[in-house]
């Protein structure tokens, strides 16, 4: 099962249309199973009642999939908050498997849009190889934020976690996991487990260079991208993409490519 996350930082980068046409052309070159995206961007229009807008960022990749001949994927985007004011920014899972079902839920304790704390999750449960597995797209907040503590966020999407069967959590955590005893590890507290440590063969996981935004003052490498599961699973490779090395940068963040081996 080959998966990827990735903040897409949409509509904000420099060449951002060839930067989206560079992302198809990966996707249709690694067919991957699922891409979990975060900072999905479209822009407020009053004018439209239609929840998902013809500039959303997922609906114009999907866009540049189907000029390369790649018509297989589905998704799903919902809305988290207002982001840079004039944009609705949520969070999108595209799939080739067959959807079971798909939700949503809030892991804030506020659910105002127009608070950049407010925290979506979403989730889908699909179909691979005969098995059912739920997969998730996160972009949680900061450890340290006294409104919204990032323990709590992750007690709320834990508790949402099915446990009959393999769910696998990716997206922005907003916490190093270089950093101990901060939220990577509340993670793992909590029963999760990271691919990247368990994978047969990864890279030196490097997700964010330097200042992005929520970190303005950041000088050093980080690895806040993550791909987590429940339950232990044979993970053949993890590696970071779009990173100048791997493929070209999209992004203000990197992604993170992992390819897991599903036993029946």
């Amino acid at each position: 099962m080959k998966l990827l996350t990735l903040n897409c930082h949409a509509w904000q980068e420099e060449n951002q249309i060839e930067k989206i046409q560079h992302l198809a052309q990966v996707i249709k070159e690694k067919q991957y199973d699922v891409i979990a995206l975060q900072e999905v961007m479209q822009l407020i229009d009053t004018t439209t009642s239609e929840k998902v807008k013809q500039d959303n960022y997922a609906v114009v990749l999907l866009s540049e999939l189907m000029k390369l001949g790649v018509n297989d994927y589905k998704f799903v985007w919902d809305l988290a908050h207002i982001g840079f004011d004039i944009y609705e920014e949520g969070l999108a899972i595209l799939t080739r498997c067959e959807i079971n079902n798909a939700k949503s839920f809030l892991v804030t304790k506020s659910d105002d849009i127009k608070n950049f704390r407010t925290r979506r999750v979403i989730g889908l449960e699909i179909m691979h190889e005969n098995q059912p597995v739920t997969v998730y797209s996160c972009h949680l907040g900061w450890y340290h934020d006294e409104e919204e503590p990032f323990q709590g966020q992750v007690n709320e999407l834990v508790a949402q976690l099915n446990p009959n069967h393999l769910n696998i959590v990716m997206g922005d955590f907003n916490n190093d996991a270089n950093i101990r005893d901060e939220g990577y590890d509340y993670l793992l507290s909590k029963g999760l487990i990271d691919t990247y440590k368990v994978a047969n063969i990864n890279d030196e996981g490097m997700t964010v260079e330097g200042k992005i935004d929520g970190w303005s003052d950041n000088k050093k490498d980080l690895r806040i991208d993550l791909v987590l599961t429940n339950q232990p699973v044979r993970v053949k490779s993890s590696h970071v993409i779009f990173n100048g090395k791997n493929k070209e940068v999209v992004s203000d963040h990197f992604g993170v490519e992992v390819e897991l081996e599903l036993t029946h």
